[in-house]
């Protein structure tokens, strides 16, 4: 008598993924639904909202960001000044829907920031200011926080200030069609201009000794059927470039709080010589050294993520950029305050629709560079705030990895026995990459013998694979199990 394995219909396979995620909603204890009180509190804020005098509507602002986002924290404009530049960044003006000690003030501060699930975001201000009155959409009359920045030939910053204002920007862009624009040479000025300072910024970068490392997203899509996918892809120039406007937001922000003397800081420790010098095995053994005559972060510019052994090199610097945290301060001024990353001081003030901290350091900054007194409110605030986004950020990390595991296993149930081809992004073997800054899912767990982490490219998955492996080389694999309940991959090396 012949026994056949049945697989899961992709309709029983899309209610299994649909029932995991939202139970990872009640494991992880991820917040519901806005309690009504705070609800109340955020109509009437919207219903009793006044714009503020002084008018930016004479801007032409735009928004860049991905094509699927309501929630739109920023809006830029450049234009050439001479020989150098002005820049215009507008910011969603959350405080002023956000009454100090009411429901929604506490709510959000329980919530942290906007936690981004597959089967859907929990923002972190109900969708009436998130995605409605807040956000800055195209053709809105909205209150937002307005830098001017004045800008030299090499595009370092002159002058930096930061008052509240009423805008509307003129259109919503998405990365996509800016690169596109960019690329065929049909793109606005305002487009071309942040390009070019965008360009100019990185060479900043690179000059102060900061450091990016842009690995490829790996991101969980939704599709019409209601499955999901995964795709991961390196991220667009434009995003980066749009990404040194914010840094530069977030530096010219620090420095007003370091001037005045009150505020809080994004700060991250230099790499230490330990992690230093185990990163420059792992180059080595890679193939690719880096001898450390070059700073790591003009090394990291160099690596082609499309390359296995050098993906895999930028895998293992995620060991380069730990301790990450928040050092607020008052009064006296902290001794490092340097984000090293960055190579200067920094602190979150773009992206106050989606992250709790930005919204009282942009009321400091504005405060400060208009000579006003800081309120009491976001003052006593300060010393609570590191520990809500510590607990806030290990939340939304957990959740993002446990959904993309759970994701990864649903991709794979209907492929029991088939092999894949991979790539070795974490090895095991001796003297060889040992997997210190990998992103390995824990999936595949088989034993307590040697494993590395392994990606496989069609379907998109990262998971744990016993056996000797060697970082950046390319390996054959066979799928034993995979369970959507449980998010265990079980994986074998084929000789």
């Amino acid at each position: 008598m012949s026994h056949h394995r049945l697989t899961p219909s992709v309709h029983e396979q899309t209610n299994r993924l649909a029932e995991a995620l939202n139970a990872l909603r009640t494991e992880l204890e991820l917040p519901g639904p806005f309690p009504e009180d705070a609800l109340r509190d955020a109509l009437a804020a919207v219903d009793e909202h006044r714009m503020p005098d002084l008018d930016f509507t004479h801007v032409e602002f735009v928004t860049i960001d991905p094509a699927s986002s309501t929630d739109l924290d920023q809006a830029l404009f450049i234009e050439r000044t001479g020989e150098g530049y002005k820049v215009f960044y507008a910011i969603a003006d959350v405080p002023s829907f956000v009454a100090p000690g009411g429901p929604l003030d506490a709510e959000t501060r329980r919530r942290g920031q906007t936690f981004y699930a597959p089967d859907g975001r929990i923002p972190l201000h109900p969708e009436i200011i998130s995605e409605e009155a807040g956000s800055l959409l195209a053709g809105q009359l909205c209150s937002a926080f307005v830098w001017e920045f004045e800008l030299d030939a090499a595009a370092r910053v002159q002058s930096a200030v930061l008052r509240r204002g009423r805008m509307r920007s003129r259109a919503k862009l998405s990365y996509k069609e800016v690169q596109a624009d960019l690329d065929s040479g049909r793109a606005a000025p305002v487009l071309q201009l942040l390009k070019e300072v965008g360009l100019k910024r990185v060479e900043l970068e690179r000059l102060r000794g900061g450091a990016s490392l842009n690995m490829p997203e790996q991101e969980i899509q939704q599709l019409p059927d209601g499955g999901y996918r995964i795709v991961a892809a390196p991220s667009l120039p434009v995003e980066d470039w749009n990404a040194q406007i914010s840094l530069m937001t977030g530096m010219a922000a620090a420095e007003l709080m370091l001037e005045g003397k009150v505020g809080i800081l994004r700060t991250m420790p230099s790499p230490d010589e330990r992690s230093l010098l185990h990163f420059k095995r792992q180059t080595n053994a890679l193939g690719r050294p880096w001898d450390g005559e070059v700073s790591y972060g003009d090394y990291l510019r160099t690596l082609d993520p499309t390359e296995p052994r050098q993906l895999a090199i930028m895998h293992s610097a995620g060991m380069l950029f730990r301790g990450a945290g928040y050092t607020p301060f008052d009064g006296t001024v902290p001794e490092d305050a340097i984000q090293s990353a960055i190579g200067a001081a920094y602190a979150h003030t773009t992206a106050p629709l989606r992250r709790l901290i930005d919204r009282f350091v942009l009321v400091i900054c504005e405060a400060l560079s208009n000579g006003g007194a800081v309120p009491g409110w976001a003052r006593e605030a300060l010393p609570s705030l590191p520990e809500i986004m510590a607990a806030s950020d290990q939340l939304a990390s957990r959740m993002e990895r446990l959904a993309l595991d759970t994701v990864e296993a649903a991709l794979l149930v209907n492929h029991i026995g088939q092999e894949f081809d991979a790539v070795v992004i974490s090895g095991s073997k001796p003297g060889k990459a040992n997997g210190n800054g990998g992103n390995g899912n824990g999936n595949g767990r088989n034993g307590n013998g040697p494993s590395g982490t392994i990606q496989i490219a069609d379907p998109a998955v990262t998971a744990r694979c016993p056996g000797e492996l060697e970082s950046g080389t390319t390996v054959r694999v066979r799928l034993i199990s995979s369970d959507i309940a449980t998010r265990e991959i079980r994986l074998e090396l084929v000789d």
